[in-house]
C-alpha cells in the first residue's frame, strides 16, 4: 500500500478523509482557495488503498476526530487539498504542519485498529 512519505497513512486515506467532515454548503464553497471545488473522480491504482466502509464509519464516528476538525486551520488544509488540481502537492504542504500530522496520525490509528 502506498503511503504518504511524512506519515503512515495511505494516500487513499487523505482522499477519503473528507467523508468524516460535514458537507460544505454552497455558500461555504466560495472559501476554497481558488474559488471553486474541483469535480474529479477519485482514481486508485491499487484496491488495497481503498478504505473499507467500516473504516470510514469509524473515522466519521470518532469524537476525537470531530474535536480535531474544529481547528479552522486544519479545515483550511483539508479544503485546499480537496479543491486543488494538484492535491498531492497540497497534501505535502499540509504535512509540514504539526497539527495536520497529528490529525493524519489519529486517522491512521483509527483505520488500523
Amino acid at each position: 500500500m502506498k503511503h504518504h512519505p511524512n506519515t503512515n497513512a495511505p494516500y487513499a486515506l487523505h482522499l477519503k478523509v473528507l467523508c468524516a467532515i460535514k458537507p460544505v454548503s454552497e455558500e461555504d464553497q466560495s472559501t476554497a482557495p481558488n474559488g471553486s471545488f474541483v469535480d474529479r473522480p477519485i482514481c486508485v491504482g491499487d484496491q488495497n488503498e481503498v478504505l473499507e466502509k467500516s473504516q470510514l464509519e469509524a473515522i466519521a464516528s470518532s469524537s476525537e476526530i470531530h474535536n480535531i476538525l474544529n481547528d479552522e486551520k486544519l479545515r483550511k488544509f483539508i479544503l485546499a487539498i480537496d479543491s486543488s488540481l494538484d492535491p498531492e502537492t497540497e497534501l505535502d504542504k499540509a504535512m509540514e504542519d504539526e497539527a495536520f500530522r497529528i490529525f493524519s496520525s489519529k486517522i491512521s490509528s483509527i483505520i488500523s485498529s
